[in-house]
């Protein structure tokens, strides 16, 4: 019992992580949905793909969180919906998704850093995948043609 106390703000933490990505899958398959025009179908095969990462990435979170004698929340993350389906809203508020996201994981690391090897690792690679995904996002919502970073 004393080791799951010790453990709280950690599993407090992985359960953020959890509900985020949870959130993650119900808001990627919805856009998914809502998708219409001529570039209906790589948009919603990315979108469907990005459904299947969340699932993938909030599995991990809760097995984590099993490891550590903790329990999974049932709870889900923030789901904001603009009713505007335009790809540019979507990719806008997946990105502002992706970035509280990402700020969990660097949270969870700061809690973790030098104490758990196998937290920090998980950590450090969830952080690199969500600024890769980040990054793919920000290409989307930029110009053809334009190099510099997107600012919304």
């Amino acid at each position: 019992m004393s080791d799951h106390h010790d453990n709280s703000p950690i599993v407090d933490a992985l359960n953020t992580i959890l509900e985020f990505e949870l959130a993650g899958v119900v808001r990627y398959t919805h856009y998914s949905l809502m998708v219409f025009g001529y570039n209906r179908i790589p948009i919603v095969s990315w979108l469907r793909s990005q459904a299947t990462e969340s699932l993938d990435h909030a599995n991990k979170a809760g097995e984590i969180i099993t490891h550590l004698g903790g329990h999974p929340s049932l709870s889900i993350g923030p789901l904001l919906e603009t009713h505007n389906h335009d790809i540019g809203d979507i990719l806008r508020e997946s990105l502002a998704h992706e970035t509280a996201a990402l700020n969990a994981y660097k949270a969870l690391l700061k809690l973790v850093e030098g104490d758990s090897v196998m937290l920090e690792e998980y950590a450090r690679e969830m952080i690199y995948q969500e600024e890769l995904h980040l990054g793919e996002v920000d290409k989307m919502l930029r110009k053809p043609g334009d190099l510099a970073k997107f600012h919304a």
